[in-house]
């Protein structure tokens, strides 16, 4: 059995254990994914199976995550590809969403969902760590509409030492996601004294900037203790802030904080003329762009997908 614990190999044939058989299941706002560039104020009928093939110390779900490696016993429920997409038809939802643990465990049964979904005129969603193979990649481009990438830092060592993973093929996955036409939001958990230096946060956001343009979303989000990292508070609203001014100074058009609304970091205005084009009070989002989704003042297009007609699963990528 592999590392992620849902793949066994009985007698040459690699057999996937966990197709169909959810652990978590959500309907959820498509800001909580975080994605803020993708059908804003819409619905996302979220699912994960167990398992995971990192082994974060801070993971938030590491009960499911983690449960087949840590021989933990996880509730689990039969849903076939096609009752995902009919319940989520039925709870009024625009997209599904892969994601509470890495979704490439569960790639095959997502890919069977994901066409389904694209059948049935819904969006696609990868809530993802970003360690795919280029082949997975390949596959899941046919069907994947958007994917926030967690950039949990731009240290190999952080990736080592708290994942057990490695940097390098996150970026090689980011930007081969993109390639393929993927729309990517990216988000980064700042963890005190691990991942929050001005020389990291600068140098990940002039690669952002410098490879997938200055109108790819940063997500911020605070840490609160987690897993095995309980001893480590939580992020000062400081530094939060700070990793925020650095990304605006980077020329990132579009810096949000999460796990933070008092701060005031969730709204995204235009780029051109700082118009206010999207609201967003908790979960709750008013939008003021147009029907073609670009500001209403000065008509720059907003870089993402859906955002204006529901029918419309465009993606923009603006200048």
């Amino acid at each position: 059995m592999g590392i992620c614990g849902v793949r066994v190999n009985r007698a040459g044939t690699l057999v996937c254990l966990a197709y169909g058989r959810v652990a978590a299941v959500g309907i959820d706002p498509i800001e909580k994914k975080p994605l803020f560039h993708v059908a804003p104020g819409t619905l996302a009928f979220s699912i994960a199976t167990a398992g995971c093939p990192f082994h974060c110390r801070f993971c938030q779900n590491w009960e499911i995550a983690q449960g087949p490696r840590l021989g933990i016993d996880v509730h689990e429920s039969l849903l076939p590809p096609a009752d995902v997409v009919a319940q989520a038809r039925r709870s009024a939802a625009r997209s599904i969403a892969y994601t509470y643990v890495e979704p490439t465990v569960f790639l095959e049964y997502a890919l069977d969902t994901g066409r389904l979904a694209r059948q049935a005129g819904m969006l696609n969603l990868f809530i993802t760590d970003g360690y795919e193979t280029p082949a997975a990649t390949g596959l899941l481009a046919e069907v994947i509409d958007a994917a926030n990438v967690d950039l949990k830092s731009f240290d190999d060592r952080f990736y080592r030492r708290l994942c057990g993973a490695r940097l390098a093929p996150v970026l090689d996955t980011i930007v081969a996601m993109r390639e393929a036409g993927i729309w990517i939001e990216l988000t980064t958990l700042i963890i005190p004294g691990w991942n929050d230096s001005d020389a990291e946060l600068g140098a990940l956001t002039s690669w952002i900037r410098d490879t997938l343009g200055p109108d790819t979303p940063w997500h911020i989000s605070r840490f609160f203790p987690a897993h095995l990292m309980t001893d480590t508070p939580p992020t000062p609203q400081a530094e939060l802030l700070r990793a925020a001014e650095i990304g605006r100074a980077a020329g990132l058009n579009h810096v949000y904080i999460g796990n933070a609304p008092e701060l005031g970091w969730e709204d995204t205005r235009c780029p051109r003329c700082d118009t206010l084009l999207v609201r967003r009070s908790g979960y709750s989002t008013r939008s003021q762009l147009t029907d073609a989704g670009a500001c209403p003042t000065c008509d720059r297009p907003l870089a993402g997908i859906a955002l204006g007609r529901p029918s419309s699963s465009q993606v923009t990528h603006a200048s």
